[in-house]
């Protein structure tokens, strides 16, 4: 298990959420407080239950960060943006950057949150698009 991880907060979800809303439009508010809850728990709970000869990599854990904000559609509109600034939001904070266009990124986003990419394809989808920061 990487004990160094660095998480994303929920007052700095709400943050790039509302920001998001700012700039591009959408209905505020969080529908279901417990479904945000339960999204950004997800990646702390595979680490925390995975096995320890084979802990979870960077993407594995942006992937459940992007999958739960995309499907648990907690927040009134801009769910899908909030998966996307998730996953970038880890991916920096734990020293990489995800290389793609924006076109890339929100195509694979969208066919994240309609089922049609599993969480595990995303995953590897984040492996082949990212780059470390060090």
């Amino acid at each position: 298990m990487n004990s160094t991880w660095r998480w994303i907060s929920k007052p700095a979800l709400m943050m790039l959420h509302d920001e998001s809303l700012a700039e591009h439009g959408g209905a505020e508010g969080v529908r279901d407080d417990g479904l945000l809850d339960s999204a950004l728990a997800r990646p702390l709970n595979i680490v925390a239950y995975s096995d320890a000869a084979e802990p979870p990599d960077v993407a594995t854990l942006a992937a459940s960060y992007g999958v739960g904000l995309a499907k648990n559609h907690a927040f009134e509109d801009g769910n899908k943006r909030a998966a996307f600034l998730a996953v970038g939001l880890f991916l920096a904070l734990n020293g990489w950057r995800l290389q793609c266009t924006q076109a890339d990124a929100t195509l694979t986003l969208l066919a994240v949150a309609s089922g049609e990419v599993s969480e595990d394809d995303f995953a590897n989808w984040l492996r082949a698009h990212t780059t470390s920061r060090m």
